[in-house]
Formats: structure tokens, C-alpha cells, sequence
């Protein structure tokens, strides 16, 4: 929800959000319906999502705007494994050069192109 002040009025308007991620047009729905209804309770229940779930989003959106309600990964990348970004260059290096030989190929003579 975006609150824009009405010189006029005095009082505050909010703006309706809208987009075409289907990610955040749950979000944003229950957000709508809440402000159509004017009562979160009767919103909550009938998107089927809790109290504390509407604040959040509420408060995201106030922040953030609609792009703000995109989830967010916690996780944290697991970068053990990953080989270092000279030996990646060089891979995609040779791609680029010989794109027709295929992933076993290119495994192969990978040993000798990296040395």
C-alpha cells in the first residue's frame, strides 16, 4: 500500500498495487482486498492467511513498494565447491571457441587446455 497525501482532503489516499508477477499478485491481492474491505480480519480469512503474514507484507510494500514482495532466499550460498573463476573462463573460453565439440569432448581436452 502507498499512502500519498491529499492536499485537499486532508486525509490520506492509498493507491492500489498491481502487477503481473504471479509471485507477488497473491501479496498484493490480499493487500487490495484488505484496503476494499476495509477490515484485515475478514481479508486474512478469506485469502486463508494469518494476521502477522498481512502485517508483514504490509509493511514490506510500505517500504519497498510492490517489488518488495518478491520472497527473499535466507540461504546462504554454499560456495565450497566452486572452482575458481580462472578455471571457469577457461571453459567457457573454449565453448566459445569450439562449440561443436560436446561435453565429453570438451572434458578431455579440458585437461590439457587449462595447463
Amino acid at each position: 500500500m502507498i499512502w500519498v497525501s491529499n492536499p485537499y482532503t486532508k486525509h490520506e489516499v492509498t493507491l492500489m498495487l498491481h502487477t503481473t508477477n504471479p509471485v507477488i499478485k497473491h501479496k498484493a491481492g490480499l493487500l487490495n482486498l484488505a484496503e476494499e474491505l476495509s477490515n484485515v480480519s475478514k481479508a486474512c480469512k478469506i485469502m486463508g492467511v494469518s494476521r502477522d503474514t498481512f502485517y508483514r507484507y504490509r509493511e514490506l510494500a510500505d517500504e519497498g513498494g510492490v517489488d518488495a514482495l518478491i520472497n527473499r532466499s535466507r540461504r546462504v550460498p554454499n560456495l565450497k565447491n566452486r572452482t575458481d573463476e580462472a578455471t571457469e573462463q577457461a571453459v567457457v573460453d573454449y565453448a566459445v571457441a569450439f562449440p561443436a565439440h560436446g561435453q565429453h569432448r570438451t572434458a578431455q581436452t579440458g585437461r590439457f587446455y587449462l595447463r
